[in-house]
């Protein structure tokens, strides 16, 4: 082998290595410290507007409660959605689990009906048995589970 191509073959090896170290590195800085959120500006001169609060009808979940688990107890009003669950500290419900992510999930509301999304965790979010891969409609007693904790909308 010529000593042209041996030191072209070291440099691709490092390339390659420092490749990997640096997509390391990038991983776990976000698991620490979330991945940013964008928040939406308000055009020059005017104020946002207020986000708009869901009422909750007759038959609709009003709360998200911590039903199984090292937090059971917790909850958290709908009325406060978008609800975030997971590690971090930005989360409405701040779970103690080793299998949740630091944004693992959220419960948002769109035209009256409460969806539950996966935030692109490691271990994923269930509906009953069912991995979450898109947002997914829930309704009262309806059990979702994140890491080894179960949580569900309730009134």
């Amino acid at each position: 082998m010529s000593e042209l191509t041996l030191f072209l073959v070291r440099i691709a090896y490092l390339a390659i290595l420092w490749i990997f170290v640096l997509s390391a590195i990038s991983v776990i800085r976000s698991d620490m410290f979330g991945a940013r959120v964008p928040s939406p500006a308000a055009p020059p001169g005017k104020a946002p507007k207020p986000a708009k609060t869901p009422t909750p009808r007759r038959g609709q979940p009003t709360h998200v409660a911590v039903v199984q688990g090292v937090n059971t107890g917790i909850t958290a009003d709908l009325a406060q959605a978008p609800i975030l669950i997971g590690r971090g500290n930005d989360a409405a419900i701040r779970l103690d689990d080793d299998y949740v992510s630091t944004r693992h999930a959220r419960i948002v509301s769109s035209s009256g009906q409460w969806y539950v999304e996966d935030l692109g965790s490691t271990n994923g979010t269930y509906l009953g048995s069912q991995r979450l891969t898109q947002p997914v409609p829930v309704g009262l007693g309806s059990q979702i589970r994140i890491g080894k904790t179960i949580v569900e909308l309730r009134k």
